[in-house]
């Protein structure tokens, strides 16, 4: 997959009658926290669906009920068709999971994991031999197969993580954080083996901390602020309904850019603009770039420097949830 594939390029799978997952009035409380509270969404089969937020937005609470390990506390979900107050372990053996920490037994080899984990789904050896084989080459560890675990770097970990979850050929992949950790060219070759799942119509459910990551990946996404939805659709549906087309970062001497934002404050009417001032540069939100940085210069701004961008998810992000720190 080329680094610049937007997977809003390609044609998500379609709304049905019978969602894989369906969620309507979703509600987590512990004790008098409500972690999840009262929210609404569908995942469709063979699309990537993603929950954005930033910490402790109620992402993983989410993810642990429909993972079958965390019970709800009203509200409906529905995962293939069953509930997971009844059905749960019917749901789990169709499910597969990767959590945010890699959880591999280092003393043994990479096959043997995939191996043992199969096992643990109750499947027959002779039919274990080509699994394991065939994951070991979509993961790209075909040649580590009798090598131990806990020497591998962190990207092989995590694409043997990924094969691991897909040893009982699941329905629904759910990935929790997928990549962190990870340098940008094991993010890169992780991204084109979850390609590549997606395509095979394997249904990839994820949060991620990675903005480019959810542009490159997820066809429909929700962002969660709070415990809440306040933003649902596509990377790109959600770019021009909540940002612009363009951003305009203009960098001033230490100490200007308050009074420059000031200047350029209510010049610009289109929709979604605005002015935002921060420590170390002041960024106009704008359908064209560089005839806001030409209106600065006709108010008598002179930035130090300045550059146009196309305006992206993590603009919507931010904008949605907010700058500050979420501990």
């Amino acid at each position: 997959m080329e680094a610049d594939t937007a997977a809003t390029d390609h044609v998500a799978a379609g709304p049905t009658s019978s969602p894989l997952i369906l969620a309507e009035g979703l509600t987590k409380v512990f004790g008098t926290f409500t972690a999840v509270d009262a929210v609404d969404f569908r995942v469709e089969r063979g699309e990537a669906f993603g929950f954005l937020g930033p910490n402790g937005a109620g992402k993983s609470s989410t993810m642990r009920m429909i993972g079958c390990v965390s019970p709800l506390t009203a509200g409906r979900l529905q995962i293939l068709g069953l509930d997971p107050a009844t059905d749960g372990p019917a749901i789990r053996s169709r499910l597969g999971v990767v959590p945010q920490q890699d959880t591999l037994d280092l003393e043994m080899t990479v096959r043997e994991n995939l191996y043992i984990y199969g096992r643990y789904f109750g499947l027959p050896r002779a039919a274990l031999r080509p699994k394991v084989a065939e994951l070991l080459e979509f993961a790209q560890l075909a040649d580590r197969a009798d090598s131990k675990v806990e020497p591998l770097s962190g990207g092989m970990k995590r694409r043997l993580t990924i094969a691991r979850s897909l040893i009982n050929d699941p329905d629904i992949l759910l990935l929790d954080e997928p990549t962190t950790g990870l340098d940008p060219q094991a993010r890169h070759v992780l991204w084109d083996r979850l390609y590549r799942l997606k395509h095979e119509g394997v249904t990839l459910v994820l949060t991620t901390h990675y903005m480019d990551e959810a542009e490159q990946l997820c066809d429909r996404l929700v962002v969660m602020d709070k415990g809440r939805i306040v933003a649902e659709g596509s990377p790109r549906s959600l770019i021009q309904e909540h940002s612009t087309r363009e951003v305009a970062e203009l960098r001033f001497a230490p100490g200007e850019n308050g009074v420059a934002a000031e200047k350029l404050t209510g010049r610009f009417a289109g929709a979604n603009e605005r002015v935002e001032a921060l420590p170390d540069r002041v960024l106009l939100y704008v359908a064209d770039g560089e005839a806001a940085i030409a209106r600065a210069h006709e108010v008598g701004l002179s930035p130090v420097s300045s550059l146009v961008r196309r305006s992206t998810l993590e603009d919507v992000f931010l904008r949605l949830t907010g700058r500050s720190l979420v501990d």
